[in-house]
């Protein structure tokens, strides 16, 4: 094997040989991350102190709605819904039951140690000093398993925020799967992290390459997707004509969530990624917006119930399409042997 200086920064484009290829029996699947966290006021400032953790019915809700689905979604937690009793709780009762996974989601705002600034720039935990990450890190693992019995093994950064250090820290904590990369995005204008050119299939990360990657799903739809990525980017930078394309139905990008999609939209996306040959579609929202008023996604009952009706239109696309459901455990069995990291040169 070539030699490499590659470090499996979750930044840097994988190599070659860091594809995961799924066992082919798994076919083609879906699975559901819910960022697990407390409600705050989205348009307001950072800030350690105002919030709250009061959308339990709204999750019980929900997870009773993905049950009847035979959907097994991973709740990934933050530090504040950890700190709940009752929401602490309840999803120990799911995860006892076979029904949900509980994974770990790091807000640094609001997870000790409270040592750095509260602000934009901070909001990222991967930007924060390696210790400061490390340290947060392993006070939101020792929480989780105080509460659950067991560490987390899979992870997603809050506001996707992974740095170069990223990959190897959660290597050390034991993680076995991230979800933080969001491809085809880019965060750098708000000091976070750019995920463009970053696959759409799971990947090993990590120096050690013992850290799967699986990237949230973002698709390129309409007539011109063909053009892909590139295409995309030289469309942005020229100002009011990706709109334009946006809304004759040339171009979008449309990424594989409740919130701020239409169904009709999702179901295209769904199509596209199926036909680039993704492996596992990734869906994710905020757990807040299941109760209304926490989220600009559900601020009333009508939009909860619209909530639900967008997922029975995507539940039965994907069935049509012959897409089923994967449990966290399920994706991680159909992951051959990982290969031996390349010794750097």
């Amino acid at each position: 094997m070539t030699a490499s200086v590659h470090d499996g920064n979750l930044l840097a484009p994988p190599l070659a040989e860091d594809m995961i290829h799924l066992d082919p029996a798994f076919g083609t699947r879906f699975m559901l991350f819910i960022d697990t966290e407390e409600e705050f006021d989205w348009n307001a400032p950072f800030s350690r102190a105002d919030h709250a953790v009061s959308a339990i019915d709204g999750m019980a809700r929900g997870q009773a709605f993905f049950a009847a689905a035979g959907v097994k979604p991973v709740y990934v937690t933050d530090y504040p819904v950890v700190e709940s009793d009752a929401a602490a709780a309840m999803m120990g009762e799911w995860a006892s039951d076979g029904a949900a996974d509980i994974g770990a989601h790091l807000h640094p705002w609001v997870n000790p140690p409270h040592v750095e600034d509260v602000n934009a720039a901070n909001s990222y935990v991967g930007f924060l000093p390696e210790a400061v990450e490390r340290a947060k890190l392993e006070a939101l693992c020792r929480r989780l398993e105080e509460r659950f019995g067991v560490r987390p093994t899979a992870y997603r950064a809050g506001r996707y925020g992974v740095g170069p250090n990223s990959a190897r820290l959660l290597e050390e904590a034991g993680f076995r799967l991230d979800s933080s990369v969001r491809s085809r995005f880019d965060y750098s204008a708000q000091h976070g992290p750019d995920f463009r050119g970053l696959p759409q299939n799971p990947y090993w990360a990590g120096p050690a390459r013992t850290l799967v990657e699986l990237p949230l799903s973002t698709a390129f739809v309409g007539m011109m997707r063909g053009g892909g990525e590139r295409f995309y980017r030289a469309a942005q930078s020229m100002g009011p004509i990706a709109g334009a394309l946006s809304r004759a139905r040339m171009l979008s990008r449309v990424p594989l969530t409740p919130e701020g999609v239409p169904a009709h939209e999702a179901i295209a996306a769904i199509d596209a990624l199926i036909e680039e040959r993704a492996r596992v579609l990734n869906f994710s929202f905020h757990s807040p917006t299941l109760e209304p008023g926490h989220t600009p996604y559900v601020r009333t009952e009508t939009d909860r119930s619209a909530f639900f009706a967008w997922w029975d239109a995507i539940l039965t696309h994907l069935a049509r399409r012959g897409v089923r459901a994967a449990s966290l455990g399920e994706l991680l069995a159909a992951i051959p042997a990982r290969r031996k990291a390349c010794q750097a040169a």
